[in-house]
């Protein structure tokens, strides 16, 4: 089972509901760290590196000598990456997605492809769980690229990803063939705003989903009544506690430092489990 956790924004719980829920699985499983510009689930696990491997793009590389600057590269290009004014092509490799589309309908087979380097792959171990996350170059644009490198990893029965905040177009390559969506939110106008956008994206593809709350507070008027409203099940409320805060802060996991807690989390994927 492949479930990812996301959120509409950043910094409502996201990683934190990631580490626990996959420091309660009673079974091997592996966390995917998908965030790839930030990738942080390693600061709450005390891991053992095993292996790290480089992941690049294809990108066009222009032999002058044959190129005779017909654009048609140029005009196949959708975010134009290659620019042609009836002379050899400009590149700009930054907006490259690598789709290999200009080398294929060039009439003079004067493009040929060069692997470009986006960023690393690292995988280690800590008890049960197996981390893998990805690591995008400094300067580096494109993050779907490395999350899709990141996701070919996933080979565990039990696989949990956490997703990159917001809802543009890393969160999509994250959520894309998973079995379910945990989406965290908190009862706050901003983080309900972004939870709606949240929903509208996971129902445009199909997937099965519901909510956690985070930093949850009896008086809340927003969250609970929405998801209400909306038939949306809420699958469990971390309530709002200083000390949750606190571990945080330590790197250290919750279950680790409240067990108390641990129940929450292990019913939390006992009802993933039954609604995906």
């Amino acid at each position: 089972m492949k479930i990812a956790v996301a959120s509409g924004k950043g910094g409502t719980g996201k990683t934190t509901v990631a580490i626990n829920l996959a420091l309660s699985a009673q079974q091997p499983l592996q966390l995917l760290d998908c965030d790839v510009e930030e990738p942080n689930a390693h600061l709450f696990l005390k891991t053992t590196p095993i292996h790290q491997q480089i992941v690049t793009i294809p990108v066009p590389k222009i032999d002058e000598t044959r190129c005779d600057g017909c654009g048609l590269c140029s005009q196949f290009c959708a975010f134009n990456a290659l620019v042609s004014f009836g002379t050899t092509p400009v590149f700009e490799p930054e907006m490259c997605h690598g789709c290999g589309g200009c080398m294929r309908v060039c009439p003079k087979e004067a493009i040929r492809e060069i692997e470009k380097r986006v960023g690393i792959i690292e995988t280690s171990k800590s008890g049960n769980i197996t981390l893998v996350q990805g690591r995008l170059d400094i300067g580096v644009a494109l993050a779907p690229p490395l999350i899709h490198a990141v996701k070919k990893e996933a080979r565990s029965d039990l696989i949990i990803m956490d997703a990159p905040p917001g809802t543009s177009c890393p969160v999509i390559a994250t959520l894309r063939e998973v079995d379910f969506v945990v989406l965290v939110t908190e009862p706050t106008p901003f983080s309900l705003n972004d939870l709606k956008l949240a929903i509208d994206v996971v129902r445009e593809i199909g997937l099965s989903f519901g909510v956690v709350i985070n930093r949850a507070c009896e008086n809340d008027n927003l969250v609970r009544p929405y998801c209400q409203t909306e038939k949306i099940q809420i699958l469990a409320e971390i309530p709002d506690d200083r000390r949750i805060a606190e571990s945080y802060a330590k790197g250290i996991p919750i279950i680790e430092a409240l067990p108390e807690y641990k129940n929450l989390f292990v019913n939390l994927l006992h009802k993933i489990s039954e609604a995906a």
